[in-house]
């Protein structure tokens, strides 16, 4: 069965969590995909490989929109979520509206209110400008 694209945020989310979690052992991005995904999929595979590839740059970019925090601060969820959103925001045609609707009901789901709002702040910045 197919999932749909909030399943997909949902396990890229995972992952990327994962992926931060075992980020000194050099983990292996394709096993930890592997491992959370029953079939094959491109949209997953896109956002994960492109979060990870532009890491800093996306970092950096969150950095400059959070007022007196920094992305290391927030719980690996969150950033993970964060991070998501601003990739899809930057290299995907992905309309602003859903991404950053996706990002809000991860986060209520697996963060805690203040970071939810941190989030909604953070890419209400950078769509206005």
């Amino acid at each position: 069965m197919a999932l749909k694209r909030s399943e997909l945020r949902e396990k890229c989310m995972v992952i990327l969590y994962q992926y931060d979690l075992l980020k000194k052992t050099n983990p292996n991005i394709e096993e930890i995909i592997k491992d959370n995904l029953e079939i094959e999929n491109e949209f997953v595979k896109d956002i994960v490989y492109g979060v990870v590839t532009h890491e800093n740059e996306l970092n950096d970019l969150a950095n400059k929109y959070l007022k007196d925090w920094t992305i290391d601060r927030l719980d690996k969820t969150g950033a993970a979520i964060l991070k998501m959103a601003l990739f899809e925001l930057k290299y995907t045609d992905t309309p602003e509206i859903v991404v950053i609707n996706e990002a809000i009901e991860l986060s209520k789901k697996y963060s805690d209110e203040s970071i939810s709002k941190i989030i909604n702040a953070v890419l209400d910045k950078i769509i206005r400008e």
